[in-house]
């Protein structure tokens, strides 16, 4: 068979799988500036509809290309957010949700976008024996729905994911903490729980945290340092099984 002869079957078998796709309804829909905002927007919510979420996005998308600076553009860009969210294509979803911040940043859905950038980062948050980044990245976004937008319906949706951002960070600390002091690198372990108990507040992480410094801190032979910790445990969390191990250390 010759190379011309290939080439054309090779593309009579695209142009025949393209026009199946088209068949089938996977195929995208086409506007141009003929197109108005509003048709456009009803064409996504269309495809919102059928659950072709990566569709709508891209043709909500398309009413900012073509008649940016709009209304309808403003709409139209947080709502390609939130599509891009339902199918979970996250880097698309913070993008969208960021341009809307930065062209927009004190609009209407100036929460939701906050919310869905930080949504973002939240969803793809892992255990703590890996890298935290998106951990770290989501509480600051978190933060930013808490504090701008206190009274929104975004700002309680926010709230309990911010403090399990907080506890898996602090989790993240202590793990690396008890790594250190497994290994005899007592400094290192005092300053990562330290870190726990200082800058992460009340999380379930603090009563051992505080154990861990007793017991790191004996180690070095700084008594008065572990005294102090077991001091704020007893005031603390005068039950809790870490405050009787940390008397027994001390004792």
């Amino acid at each position: 068979m010759s190379q011309r002869v290939w080439m054309k079957r090779a593309l009579m078998l695209v142009f025949v799988a393209t026009v199946a796709a088209c068949g089938r309804g996977g195929g995208n829909v086409t506007v141009d500036d003929s197109t108005s905002p509003q048709q456009i927007i009803e064409l996504a919510d269309a495809e919102v509809a059928k659950r072709r979420f990566r569709q709508a996005g891209d043709l909500f998308l398309e009413v900012e290309r073509l008649y940016p600076y709009t209304v309808e553009a403003e709409y139209a860009v947080i709502q390609a957010a939130k599509a891009y969210q339902a199918d979970k294509k996250r880097i698309e979803s913070r993008s969208a949700a960021q341009r809307y911040i930065d062209y927009y940043p004190a609009g209407e859905y100036a929460a939701l976008a906050h919310y869905l950038v930080a949504l973002s980062y939240y969803d793809q948050i892992v255990d703590v024996g890996r890298d935290q980044e998106n951990t770290f990245q989501a509480l600051q976004a978190l933060r930013i729905v808490l504090e701008r937008f206190p009274d929104s319906e975004y700002a309680t949706l926010a709230e309990p994911k911010f403090t399990t951002a907080l506890n898996q960070l602090a989790g993240k600390e202590m793990d690396v903490g008890r790594y250190y002091l497994k290994h005899g690198q007592f400094a290192a372990a005092i300053g990562r729980f330290k870190a726990v108990v200082e800058e992460y507040g009340e999380t379930p992480h603090r009563p051992e945290a505080l154990h861990r410094l007793v017991e790191a801190n004996l180690s070095l032979g700084l008594n008065a340092e572990a005294g102090r910790a077991v001091a704020m445990l007893i005031a603390e969390y005068p039950d809790s099984t870490w405050t009787a191990a940390a008397q027994r250390l001390i004792r």
